[in-house]
């Protein structure tokens, strides 16, 4: 999804919201003129290489979101604080991009920025989940100084014109440094937007009441289904507390979201109808993240993985919810198209991840880094120092050449976009030719594990298989666009 400056200003969503805010009665016919001008942008005026049907599912992202926030300022279920920081911040700064501070980062890599940064700052968590990806525990002390986060923060902002910071963990409410929490740095940069992906069960009424007066942050609680389903993996009476939670951001008016940790035995229960109704429904979750279980981290199997056949059925009904309910829902794999492909190791408008002991890797879920950020400050370099390493700059390189902005019938199977997952022979082959270092004992492991290898490769075979007809037929078809997606009224 390619959104210029000059489109994303003429959807004046800025302004919209601003009506929507302020007068209730404007809330209906702001969201319909901010619609059908996102619509426009997007897909009538699309002039980008990438398939057309791509910006459609871009525009379906934006306008759920808008329809999401909609809903919830209707109902009451949103502060003063955080509706002047979504407004301001998130859409005025993050989405419609003003691009303060980017030219001198593309006249120097000739190309933009990345977006947004994902920080671990702490691996210490309360609980013990089954396959967590960072392997964390209680005991864990590994921890970033809170002066090397600061300034993370600050040098992104204004190195890259980013506005948007996603935190992860271990369990950010637990990080502690030199006396200061994430809430803290979240006071202190009040022109970025947090995410914060928690487990919930530290979210008390005093602690929703200040992420409520702050209002530039918002929770994604971790979920694993209904109750059955999150206290096996989360440890017993977790769910009760996840609902406590839920209860004290609504109470405080603090916007906030799920996060679903997918495999193959909640596969089919996520994306129901009764999982949507009950979390973006009832609980009043805002929007909904998706992350299909990863090999990698404590205990990593492929024995999880989501199957071949599940991860199909996962993007139909994705689709059907996101068309039919207007549901925010974004699945990290499923939703390679609207973001066209893989958005790791800094592509522009992407992200890459530093994690507790400060090693830089391309995301998440890609554990193997050559750079740390303390070494690279200590050295006199910045966040841009990373950008030429060989491990970024060779991923880069293949998302190019898979599809990134190529012409459209050239561009490749986006809904298989991952190096590490779907495309897992290139990913080794990266890691090993830039002398890429693991960045725990369990990376270690599964580099040197070829059984693992094997499995990853025959999964992503097969998956791309079963998905090859779809991203023909779907996305290919020249100047065909999906049928559903009809000019707003």
């Amino acid at each position: 999804m390619v959104l210029t400056q000059k489109s994303l200003w003429a959807i004046s969503s800025h302004h919209l919201l601003d009506a929507v805010v302020a007068n209730d009665a404007l809330r209906g016919m702001a969201l319909k003129i901010a619609d059908r001008r996102l619509y426009r942008a997007l897909v009538e005026e699309h002039d980008g290489p990438e398939p057309r049907q791509c910006q459609v599912d871009g525009y379906y992202l934006l306008s759920n979101l808008f329809h999401s926030l909609d809903r919830a300022i209707g109902e009451d279920r949103i502060s003063p604080a955080a509706r002047r920081s979504i407004l301001e911040v998130l859409i005025g700064q993050h989405i419609l991009d003003r691009g303060e501070g980017r030219a001198a980062f593309v006249e120097e890599f000739g190309f933009e920025p990345p977006g947004f940064l994902t920080i671990s700052p702490g691996k210490r968590c309360n609980l013990r989940c089954t396959g967590c990806y960072a392997a964390s525990t209680g005991k864990d002390s590994e921890r970033l100084d809170y002066e090397i986060l600061s300034r993370i923060i600050r040098e992104k902002t204004c190195l890259w014109g980013s506005h948007f910071t996603v935190i992860s963990g271990g369990e950010p409410l637990m990080y502690r440094s030199r006396g200061k929490g994430i809430l803290d740095l979240a006071e202190e940069n009040p022109d970025n937007y947090f995410l914060i992906y928690t487990n919930g069960t530290l979210i008390r009424p005093t602690v929703a009441d200040r992420m409520a007066e702050l209002g530039n942050l918002t929770p994604a609680v971790s979920v694993e289904g209904m109750e059955e389903e999150t206290d096996a993996r989360r440890g017993r009476g977790v769910y009760r507390k996840i609902l406590d939670a839920f209860r004290s951001l609504r109470d405080a008016g603090v916007p906030f979201g799920i996060s679903v940790t997918v495999t193959r035995n909640n596969a089919d229960l996520v994306l129901s109808d009764a999982f949507i109704d009950r979390y973006l429904g009832e609980e009043g979750a805002i929007y909904c993240w998706i992350f299909q279980y990863m090999p990698i981290g404590r205990s990593y199997t492929t024995d999880l993985l989501v199957t071949p056949a599940q991860r199909v059925r996962m993007y139909r009904r994705m689709n059907r919810m996101i068309r039919e309910r207007k549901a925010f829902i974004v699945d990290f794999w499923n939703s390679g198209p609207a973001t066209n492909g893989c958005i790791a190791a800094g592509r522009p408008k992407g992200y890459f991840h530093i994690d507790w002991n400060g090693n830089i890797s391309p995301c998440v879920f890609f554990p193997y880094s050559t750079h740390n950020i303390a070494e690279v400050y200590e050295k006199g370099g910045d966040l841009n120092t990373v950008m030429t390493s060989p491990l970024f700059v060779s991923l880069r390189e293949w998302q190019r050449e898979y599809g990134y902005l190529t012409e459209a019938r050239e561009t490749r199977n986006q809904i298989v976009p991952c190096p590490i997952r779907d495309h897992h022979e290139a990913a080794v082959r990266f890691i090993r030719c830039s002398h890429a270092s693991p960045i725990n004992a369990e990376a270690a492991d599964a580099l040197a594990d070829e059984e693992y290898h094997e499995a990853m490769r025959r999964y992503g075979e097969e998956v791309a298989k079963r998905t090859e007809r779809i991203w023909e037929e779907n996305y290919l078809r020249c100047g065909e666009v999906d049928s559903r997606a009809t000019a707003p009224r």
